[in-house]
């Protein structure tokens, strides 16, 4: 156990340690990182989901909105797709209302305690679970306001494993419960927070690089992008936060 809170200890270190709102990804990776190593995880993801309305469908107006996998595959991607798919059509797993309920509120879900033991011969398990070998999943949802919740899921691999329990369910909440600061850094880095629409993977990459101290010609250089492109991506990026301009958004992330 005392090598257990070594590791809970040395996470919270390392974030403490964070030079600049430009490495909130590197600090995302070590949080995933670490955790799946406390609780013997194997796949980790973080997943921002947003209220788009309050109408009366499944999930109360609640959707993925961005994520962002550990050790990413197309095959995660497919199934994300399919997924956000299948919640626009009305077509809602239990599974998926399982998890959303409480929402606004933090918790931590274990999968195999939200579903029937029938849910594993479901055609969804067949489709979305199955093929990616997952055994069982912990979720641990942050709330970030009335419309924001920030997600931090872990998944066991190998139909061999064993399931999630109490324990883990006490380490994460233990490792992770005292980060909601940063949980709204990645809100903000995705563009889920602040932004009018969620960010892309190329448009974060130039908000990295915005968040530093090269000019648009260096950025360029640096990934290997014309200046122009790089001009781009930042003017879409000054308009998803409605900003003006570099100094702007640097000032936006300075308060947050």
């Amino acid at each position: 156990m005392n090598s257990k809170k070594s590791d809970i200890h040395a996470l919270w270190d390392e974030l403490a340690e964070l030079g600049s709102a430009a490495r909130v990804e590197a600090g995302l990776t070590g949080i995933l990182t670490r955790i799946c190593s406390l609780i013997n995880a194997q796949q980790a993801y973080w997943l921002g989901s947003v209220r788009m309305c309050r109408g009366r469908d499944p999930l109360h107006g609640w959707r993925p909105a961005a994520i962002r996998y550990l050790y990413p595959r197309p095959a995660l991607d497919v199934n994300y797709e399919a997924h956000r798919r299948l919640i626009e059509a009305g077509v809602v797993d239990p599974s998926i209302v399982a998890n959303v309920r409480g929402a606004g509120n933090y918790r931590i879900n274990i999968h195999h305690e939200l579903v029937p033991p029938e849910w594993f011969e479901s055609a969804f398990y067949h489709l979305h679970f199955e093929p990616l070998e997952i055994r069982d999943a912990i979720c641990l949802v942050t709330p970030l306001g009335e419309d924001i919740e920030s997600w931090l899921g872990f998944e066991r691999i190998g139909q061999h494993r064993q399931l999630f329990g109490q324990a883990e369910r006490d380490l994460l909440d233990e490792a992770a419960r005292p980060l909601k600061w940063f949980h709204r850094q990645i809100a903000l880095h995705h563009g889920i927070l602040l932004a009018e629409k969620p960010l892309t993977a190329a448009e974060r990459r130039i908000l990295n690089a915005l968040l530093g101290s090269e000019a648009e010609k260096g950025i360029a250089d640096n990934l290997g992008l014309t200046v122009s492109s790089v001009h781009t991506y930042a003017t879409r990026i000054y308009r998803k936060f409605n900003v003006k301009g570099r100094t702007g958004l640097m000032a936006l992330w300075l308060q947050h």
